[in-house]
């Protein structure tokens, strides 16, 4: 079976708020395509990022953090 998505952010913010199970706003949600996958994106939702893969999975990706470091 083939999913296609349309890539608009009110079809992201759904599949998010279906992941997440927490109501999304569509205006919050940023995505771009991925370049490394064709039919991929990266969806970013407040801190949290995803990657939407072509057969319709919706993964999150880790992401790095900085590590605060105090100098005296």
């Amino acid at each position: 079976m083939e999913i296609v998505y349309a890539a608009e952010r009110a079809s992201f913010a759904a599949l998010i708020s279906e992941h997440s199970r927490e109501p999304v706003d569509p205006v919050d949600v940023r995505y771009r395509e991925n370049p490394d996958e064709t039919g991929s994106f990266y969806i970013d939702w407040k801190l949290h990022h995803y990657t939407l893969q072509p057969g319709g999975r919706l993964v999150r990706r880790a992401t790095l953090r900085r590590v605060r470091r105090d100098v005296d």
